[in-house]
């Protein structure tokens, strides 16, 4: 008999980067801080713009019981994409408690809903409508660990004061529609693209949502993500007494394994690569038929991203020649979800609206753009002018996606979030409709920024690259 052999533990990995990123981001906290106090945060818009900020002010804290109610209740019964039916469903009970009614399902999305609020003499032809968005879908596992029942919170409570303020005297002459979508699906899955192919986006002018974070950030980077599954197809044979009469297709995933971090030397610094090879045979005795890959590629343009897709599926072909062996790959199962594309005009009235509630909304490149994640509203964002600014809901150090920010996101810091933020999407979306150099500019910044890109123009054929 062995000897037991003593378990061998992984490495500690290092924590040297980390802490330095962590200076440079105080450092640029510090002075990004200093800067703020130095700004006058007015802004040249309409006349009632106090009394509409005001208003807005007023209608959230007439609901902030609801909202913290929102952030509670859906931290409490998580509900993952697609299967979000009581999610859906509290959050449509709040609005229509409140005057309002719920379309359930628009779109072609089972749990998405819908409501709008439009001024007395609203035409879709002259007046402009803002879409809010809200999120509500949990992680497996984890619930809420990327907080999107602050979310949900975030985005009710910024519909519901829109319509009250829109409605109230101040905004007398205000002309124009607010929308409010909830919007499924979004970890692991593209719900707003669904949504988008379903009309969501007809006859909107611009999206404002808002997600938590460590930091308040008015503009952060989003990468574009796209998913694939790989398949290799070889010769089995056994492995002692015929090897040469088989084809590996484990040595093909193999090579591609390889080759693809290889090609990570020569990618953007912001993007990203990820694989895993999820089968590659059965027994050692016999060579391998069949072998499959999974892998992520994550990128801060959408041109780089097409150009990275397009490098990876050259370093799929070549492993499969290499290996001889077929090969197929068959790209997003779910829709890519795209960079987000945030327009700075809106980002600047964001942070004027922030700055009112005392945050510090941190500019662009506060935190780096390699400490960035994925979203569908990237999606939205290249088809409209929008905006997915950041709220401090925990510690900086607290990631998303983690049991710790789970357990923040149910906190009192938590619920302060949702009210500010409910503040802010609606003061700019209210601002959008009532100041037209707003959003003018707005569409001016949307255009010089690249104007639409849709999924569809990006990829008009959805089948499988094959070669076998």
């Amino acid at each position: 008999m062995c000897a037991e052999q003593p378990q061998r533990q992984p490495q500690t990995p290092s924590t040297a980067f980390l802490e330095a990123t962590k200076n440079l981001i105080e450092q640029r906290v510090a002075a990004a801080q200093e800067e703020h106090l130095a700004r006058d945060f007015a802004v040249d818009a309409y006349p009632q713009q106090s009394a509409v900020w005001a208003g807005v002010e007023a209608a959230v804290e007439e609901v902030a019981g609801d909202l913290e109610f929102i952030v509670g209740d859906l931290h409490a019964n998580p509900e993952v994409a697609f299967r979000e039916v009581r999610s859906q469903r509290i959050l449509a009970q709040v609005l229509e408690r409140h005057g309002h009614s719920v379309e359930l399902g628009p779109y072609e999305v089972e749990t998405s809903f819908e409501s709008s609020v439009s001024s007395a003499a609203f035409d879709p032809a002259v007046h402009p409508s803002v879409v809010i968005m809200a999120e509500y879908d949990a992680l497996p596992g984890i619930g809420h660990a990327c907080g999107h029942n602050i979310i949900a919170a975030a985005g009710v409570g910024a519909y519901l004061a829109a319509a009250k303020t829109l409605s109230s005297a101040a905004a007398e002459g205000v002309e124009g529609r607010v929308v409010l979508q909830g919007t499924p699906a979004e970890e692991g899955h593209t719900g707003k693209e669904y949504m988008i192919r379903g009309g969501s986006l007809e006859g909107i002018d611009a999206a404002v949502m808002v997600h938590g974070f460590g930091y308040d950030i008015a503009s952060h980077a989003w990468v574009g993500r796209r998913s694939a599954t790989v398949r290799f197809y070889g010769v089995a044979a056994h492995a002692s007494s015929q090897p040469y009469m088989g084809k590996n297709a484990l040595d093909a995933a193999s090579l591609a394994y390889q080759g693809l971090g290889l090609f990570r030397q020569q990618m953007p610094p912001s993007d990203r690569l990820h694989a895993i090879i999820t089968e590659g045979g059965h027994r050692p005795s016999i060579i391998p038929a069949e072998a499959q890959m999974e892998l992520y590629v994550r990128s801060l343009s959408v041109d780089t991203l097409m150009d990275v897709s397009q490098r990876v599926e050259e370093i799929i072909e070549g492993a499969a020649l290499m290996a001889g062996c077929g090969w197929e790959i068959e790209w997003d199962p779910h829709p890519m979800s795209l960079p987000v594309r945030n327009n700075e005009s809106m980002v600047a009235r964001w942070a004027a609206t922030q700055a009112r509630r005392g945050r510090v909304a941190l500019p662009a490149g506060t935190v780096p753009d390699s400490l960035a994640a994925s979203t569908d509203f990237g999606n939205v964002s290249q088809l409209v002018p929008g905006i997915h600014p950041m709220v401090k809901v925990s510690p900086a150090d607290v990631a998303l996606h983690t049991e710790a920010f789970e357990k923040w996101a149910n906190s009192p810091q938590a619920v302060a979030a949702a009210v500010d933020s409910a503040v802010g999407l609606a003061q700019v979306a209210l601002d959008l409709l009532a100041d037209a150099a707003l959003l003018r500019a707005a569409k001016e910044d949307f255009a010089r920024a690249g104007g639409k890109v849709g999924v569809d123009k990006l990829l008009p054929s959805s089948s499988p690259r094959t070669a076998r």
